[in-house]
């Protein structure tokens, strides 16, 4: 038995010193911060066990108001199971830019910090908006070799940046979440996601419609630390999470300690109400408070669909029409989302530990129609309530 022991442990140092020096290594990290964690893939805390750059608080904080209907409401017993079902952890909603409902669960609250996975995508995309009318990039068609001129591939020469907002880079890369191998996977555990992202190459012609890459959110996040001289952090806070008054700080993952960069395609981790507020700029056509934080064209161009054929993404949104009503949604891993009904005035701020079921020939879950569905129905409640 000794012996036996002794052989396996020699197994399991050469296994681990062969893994070290593979292109492989990545899985160690992938090990220790996920897989010994009891999770086979990202979870909601998990910013605790990565790097990551401190976003502050605005110096001048805007609390949301309270609506004088805040949390009148009775909520199904349907609801509430599709809740505990998914492991929902907060859902909120604001109407009329004040709090009308929110609720949260387990051990989350108001100033609970979650992550964000994906939605944090439409946020670099509004950076890009936001960088063209500061004068750093000239237009969505500008190139991005303008840029990253070492990148690589038949149409590295050809890619723009608005063809990197839109998801259609022609970049080489396999959206593969549970993977441990696939590109994404060790996209969130290597510890030099720009060499990564150069590896990575722009293969297929872009501008050829919509095709979902984190790599090539990523390659903007590059685009927009070249072109701004700034991280992405700094670049966020001053351009939005300072003027939109964000209450709490937040946590944006990074790649390493050094020379780090921030993880551009996801996991910035902050709090339903802060996460909302991108959601009311993005309704406010840009404006917050009256002042424009962001052009309004580049507002409008990001919430329609840049391929016919493609119709349910924009610049960095996710589109849809449901019952009569556009919608557009910042949505991430494992079902976080924030959701915007522009004509309703109304925004819904899910977050949770699982998302609901494929629909087939549906580019969504079926827990998004359960919380719009939800939403719709405490905003026509009050409508109800208000004409008593």
């Amino acid at each position: 038995m000794k012996k036996a022991l002794q052989t396996l442990g020699i197994v399991l140092v050469a296994l681990f010193a062969a893994v070290y020096i593979s292109d492989y290594k990545y899985l160690l990290n992938a090990v220790q911060k996920i897989y010994l964690t009891g999770h086979t893939t990202a979870y909601l805390s998990d910013y605790t066990r990565f790097d990551n750059r401190i976003i502050p608080p605005s110096n001048q904080p805007q609390p949301w108001p309270e609506h004088e209907q805040f949390n009148r409401f009775e909520v199904s017993k349907t609801l509430e199971d599709y809740h505990q079902q998914t492991g929902t952890v907060a859902f909120v909603l604001i109407k009329n830019d004040s709090l009308l409902y929110e609720k949260y669960y387990e051990d989350y609250g108001p100033s609970s910090k979650s992550n964000s996975f994906s939605m944090v995508k439409s946020i670099v995309s509004g950076l890009l908006g936001k960088a063209i009318s500061d004068g750093y990039i000239q237009s969505v068609d500008q190139a991005v070799k303008d840029f990253i001129p070492e990148l690589q591939g038949a149409y590295a020469d050809t890619v723009t940046v608005g063809d990197l907002a839109t998801m259609s880079s022609g970049q080489l890369w396999e959206e593969n979440y549970y993977g441990a191998l696939s590109v994404t996977t060790e996209s969130y555990f290597t510890e030099d996601l720009r060499a990564l992202i150069l590896g990575q190459p722009i293969s297929e012609k872009p501008a050829d419609g919509f095709n979902y890459k984190s790599g090539t959110t990523q390659l903007l996040g590059m685009v927009l630390e070249k072109a701004t001289g700034k991280t992405l952090s700094a670049y966020f806070y001053d351009s939005f999470w300072h003027p939109m008054g964000a209450e709490k700080e937040a946590y944006w993952q990074l790649d390493s300690d050094e020379n780090a960069m921030e993880k551009a395609y996801c996991c910035l981790a902050s709090n339903a109400r802060d996460f909302a507020r991108y959601g009311k700029l993005i309704k406010n056509h840009g404006k917050w408070n009256g002042k424009q934080v962001l052009d309004s064209a580049y507002v409008a161009l990001s919430v329609q669909p840049r391929f016919e054929k493609d119709p349910e993404y924009g610049y960095g949104w996710w589109l849809e029409t449901y019952k009569d009503q556009k919608v557009y949604m910042m949505r991430g891993h494992l079902g976080q989302y924030v959701i915007v009904f522009p004509a309703l005035d109304l925004i819904a701020v899910r977050l949770g530990h699982s998302k609901g079921e494929k629909i087939e020939g549906n580019p969504y879950t079926e827990d998004i129609y359960v919380y719009m569905d939800a939403a719709m129905e405490m905003n026509a409640d009050l409508g109800e309530t208000l004409e008593q």
